[in-house]
C-alpha cells in the first residue's frame, strides 16, 4: 500500500499510511441473544439519474437493498427510512414508501428484522396546521406500513411540535394514535441537535426533565402499545434516569452515539438496547461486539467498541445532523457503493479536512474492510478538493 497526503485542520498536508486489516470475528448464523440490535441505514443514491438531486433525489435500489442484506447477514435488524436514510433531509415520503415496502419484502426473505418510520413528514409545518391535520398525517403513514406487514418506529413530528400549545396537545396525539396500533410502537425521540425543527419536544423547550416526564406519562398510559423507546440526546445520564422510570415491559433502546459503549452494557439496574446509526459505519465491529457480551466477555466487548467511539464521536459531530455524510462516506470507502453522491446533494456537507480524519478514525479502529481500496477512494476524494497525491 502507498502513503496518502492528508489534510489537517492548519492546512497542513502529512503523510499517512493505512494499516493492515483484521477480519472481525462473528458467528455465522447465530443471533444476538441478550439485546437487540438495531443499525438505522442508509440509502444509496442513482449516481446516474439525470434528476435535480436537492430537488429529487434518486434511490438506487439494488445497492440499497444489498445493504441492508449485508446489515441481516451480520445479525443487526434494521431500522428503515430513519434520519439516516435521510428522512426529511433529501428522503420525502412517497420515496420512504417504497423504501419500506421493499424492506419489509426483503426482510422476509431472509429472515431479518426490519422496523420502519412512521411520522407526519407529507404535512408541513404551518400556520393553520391543526392536530387532527397531525393525527390524519400518522394515521395515513401507520396505515401504510401496517398494510405492508411491517412493524413501526412512532417518529417525532415537526407538524406537531410548531402547532403543539403544551404537553397536553402531545398527550392527546400520541394516545389517540397509540390506542389505534395493531403492534406495539418503538417511539423515537430525537433531540434538536439531530433536527432542530424538534426543539421543545413534548412542550417543554429547556426542561428535559419535564418533557421527559410528559413522555414517560404517555408511555404508562399506553404501555401494552409501547415496545420501546428510542433516546437520542448524546447524554448519557439522561438516558439512565429515564431508562430506570420505564415500566419494566418497556424497552429502552439508546440513540447515543457518543456513549453507546456503556449504555448498552448497562449497570446494575438495568441497559439499553441498541438503535444507532453508527451501527451502519461500525457494522462488524458492533456486531461482534454483542456477541461478545452474551458470552459474558467484557474485555473483548470494551476492546470492540471503544476503538470505534473516536470515529463515531467525529461523524457526529455539530452540526449533528450532517452525520449522514460520514456514514455514507465509510459505506463508500468499504465498497458498499461505488460512488460518494448522497440524494440532496448532502455529500458536500463535510470538509475534505473532516473526511480525511475521519479515514484515519476508521483504519484506526480497524474498520476498512480492504485498505488497497479505501485508500484509492480516499485519493479520488482528495484529488476532487485539489490536494494532488504523489506518485509512489
Amino acid at each position: 500500500m502507498g502513503k496518502l497526503l492528508l489534510p489537517n485542520k492548519d492546512r497542513k498536508l502529512y503523510s499517512y499510511e493505512t494499516k493492515n486489516y483484521t477480519p472481525f470475528d462473528i458467528p455465522e448464523n447465530k443471533p444476538f441473544e441478550k439485546r437487540i440490535a438495531y443499525s438505522a441505514a442508509h440509502v444509496v443514491a442513482d449516481p446516474l439519474s439525470s434528476a435535480d438531486p436537492t430537488l429529487d433525489g434518486q434511490i438506487d435500489w439494488d445497492k440499497t437493498m444489498e445493504y441492508r442484506h449485508y446489515l441481516w447477514s451480520l445479525g443487526l435488524s434494521v431500522a428503515e427510512a430513519m434520519d439516516t436514510a435521510q428522512r426529511g433531509m433529501g428522503l420525502n415520503w412517497e420515496r420512504a414508501k417504497e423504501l419500506i415496502s421493499r424492506s419489509v419484502k426483503e426482510a422476509k426473505t431472509v429472515g431479518g428484522t426490519v422496523a420502519s418510520g412512521v411520522g407526519t413528514d407529507h404535512l408541513a409545518p404551518a400556520p393553520d396546521v391543526t392536530l387532527e391535520d397531525v393525527e390524519k398525517a400518522y394515521e395515513e403513514q401507520v396505515s401504510f406500513v401496517e398494510g405492508e406487514g411491517g412493524r413501526i418506529i412512532l417518529m417525532a413530528s415537526r407538524a406537531l411540535a410548531a402547532c403543539a400549545k403544551g404537553p397536553e396537545d402531545y398527550q392527546r396525539v400520541y394516545n389517540k394514535i397509540l390506542q389505534n396500533v395493531k403492534e406495539p410502537v418503538i417511539l423515537h425521540w430525537l433531540g434538536d441537535m439531530f433536527d432542530p425543527a424538534l426543539k421543545g419536544y413534548w412542550g417543554f423547550e429547556d426542561d428535559i426533565d419535564k418533557a421527559m416526564e410528559v413522555c414517560l406519562q404517555i408511555i404508562r398510559d399506553n404501555e401494552a402499545k409501547v415496545d420501546g423507546i428510542k433516546i437520542s440526546f448524546l447524554d448519557a445520564q439522561k438516558e439512565i434516569d429515564m431508562r430506570r422510570l420505564l415500566p419494566e415491559s418497556v424497552r429502552m433502546y439508546t440513540g447515543d452515539d457518543f456513549n453507546y459503549p456503556e449504555l448498552i452494557k448497562g449497570d446494575e439496574q438495568g441497559y439499553s438496547h441498541a438503535f444507532l446509526g453508527i451501527f451502519d459505519a461500525i457494522a462488524p465491529a458492533a456486531a461482534a461486539a454483542m456477541h461478545k457480551l452474551d458470552a459474558g466477555d467484557w474485555t473483548a466487548y470494551d476492546a470492540l467498541l471503544e476503538k470505534t467511539v473516536p470515529l463515531s464521536r467525529h461523524i457526529f459531530q455539530a452540526p449533528t445532523f450532517s452525520y449522514k455524510t460520514g456514514v455514507v462516506f465509510m459505506a463508500y470507502l468499504n465498497g458498499h457503493q461505488d460512488h460518494f453522491r448522497m440524494i440532496g446533494g448532502k455529500e458536500g456537507s463535510r470538509s475534505i479536512v473532516h473526511l480525511s480524519d475521519l479515514f484515519v478514525m476508521a483504519d484506526d479502529a480497524g474498520l476498512l474492510r480492504d485498505p488497497e481500496l479505501a485508500e484509492n477512494r480516499m485519493k479520488l476524494a482528495l484529488e476532487l478538493a485539489g490536494i494532488e497525491q504523489e506518485e509512489h
